[in-house]
């Protein structure tokens, strides 16, 4: 009985939904220097993650945010820019952004995706953890071209002594997905015995998983969580960071409506939004209020509840919170110098040029890789296997090795930052609720 009433509740929500269509507002005369996008729906939980999600994949920057969710109703405003700091004045970006935003799948809640031998037509999905070492990037690319395994794209993120990666990979002779299950035990058995240390299975993990279910860069923040990178190891490989590069959180709660505040101040970088909602997504944690302001002082400030409506009540929950949100931030923000390979693809490249990076002491803190008719695009961030700079002769003879024209030095994080250019993020807010009227926010 109750199961039915469940499944009524459901298909009530949906026909709210359907009835209620979301709402985008795109307006490129109220700002100066920004694009906004006002977006109203019927409220549902991870709605915010996803709006997000899209304007991240669109490859847009979101400058300020300002997010009210109360009831049964969201309407959050993104003041967003392209990566040359301009407002989106092509239409087909703009008509994008609407039609994806509008669409009718965005009505549906997004599945979390369940873990199976599930390969695509196109390609096998191989999720990897396991405990951080130098050249293990080299190792798994090494097994995986033994066995004839094409690496079509992946994206590999280190952090706090553990490495995670989401690998897409095709049988070399057919171009296809891995459906032979001898052949992918085989894969996972070899990929377990690399990323296995000292003899114990629980720190290695290789999973066969259906591709496309869930966002890949959300998947890997999943993985990590799960993995509990969060936990504290002390120094990793000898590198002392400053105080002032890391990331600070606080948790306090607001006793007079019900909420728990959470403030950040952190250097800027891409994405960073993105990284941030979907850990609290996937917490369990709605964010009922929020304000994003990005400038020469950033403010990121959430008023949040716990999926049961209730705000954070232990000190043990608070200290959780805090620790997974400064790992959400630090997994994608390494200190490493950026390469970009560009080349004609062929089977095999990877490992040869993971090997090159492996022989010349150099560790792959973060990588993206992808391939394009026929062209691989790889980014690698990599440091030294202490953690600290490359040297630069050591730089200028793999790019002698590669190609001069292939690799390419992007830049480098290490570099002593300019203060007055310096992004934080802090709280620096009077009363937020005061400011609801979205047209005094310009």
């Amino acid at each position: 009985m109750l199961q039915d009433f469940a499944e009524m509740d459901d298909e009530y929500a949906k026909l709210i939904r359907r009835m209620n269509p979301p709402r985008v507002v795109i307006d490129n005369d109220s700002c100066e220097d920004a694009t906004i996008l006002q977006v109203d729906s019927v409220n549902k939980h991870g709605l915010l993650l996803e709006v997000v999600q899209v304007l991240t994949d669109l490859d847009l920057v979101i400058t300020k945010a300002y997010i009210s969710s109360d009831g049964e109703w969201f309407m959050d405003v993104f003041y967003v820019i392209d990566h040359g700091g301009k407002k989106i004045r092509d239409d087909r970006v703009i008509n994008r952004i609407q039609k994806i935003l509008e669409a009718n799948a965005f009505l549906v809640p997004s599945s979390r995706g369940a873990v199976g031998l599930m390969p695509s037509e196109n390609h096998t999905c191989i999720e990897l953890t396991g405990t951080d070492r130098p050249g293990l990037l080299s190792e798994v690319c090494a097994v995986l071209a033994d066995l004839h395994c094409n690496v079509v794209n992946a994206e590999i993120w280190t952090h706090n002594a553990r490495a995670a990666a989401v690998v897409h990979v095709t049988d070399d002779a057919t171009g296809y997905a891995i459906e032979d299950s001898k052949r992918l035990a085989t894969i996972k058995e070899l990929l377990c015995n690399v990323l296995r240390v000292n003899d114990d299975m629980r720190t290695a993990k290789m999973t066969l998983s259906a591709p496309g279910v869930t966002h890949r860069e959300r998947r890997l923040h999943q993985i990590m969580f799960a993995d509990r990178d969060y936990v504290k190891v002390g120094r990793v490989q000898g590198r002392v960071e400053e105080k002032s590069c890391r990331p600070h959180v606080t948790v306090f709660n607001c006793s007079e409506r019900d909420y728990t505040v959470i403030t950040m101040k952190s250097k800027d970088r891409p994405k960073l939004l993105f990284d941030i909602v979907c850990t609290l997504t996937d917490m369990q944690y709605i964010v009922f209020h929020g304000v994003v302001h990005t400038g020469k002082m950033e403010a990121y400030q959430y008023y949040i509840r716990h999926v049961d409506g209730l705000p954070i009540s232990s000190d043990a929950e608070r200290e959780r919170v805090v620790q997974c949100l400064e790992a959400a931030i630090e997994r994608r923000a390494c200190e490493a110098l950026e390469l970009e390979l560009s080349v004609e693809d062929r089977f095999g490249l990877l490992s040869d040029i993971t090997r090159i990076f492996r022989e010349n002491s150099l560790t792959i803190r973060r990588a993206e890789i992808s391939t394009k008719g026929g062209k691989a695009k790889d980014t690698f961030y990599v440091t030294d296997v202490t953690g600290n700079p490359v040297d630069a002769t050591t730089i200028e003879s793999i790019r002698r090795e590669i190609g001069h024209n292939a690799l390419k030095v992007k830049t480098s994080s290490n570099s002593s930052p300019e203060p007055e250019e310096a992004k934080t993020i802090s709280c620096l807010f009077g009363n937020f609720f005061k400011a609801r009227n979205f047209q005094n926010f310009n």
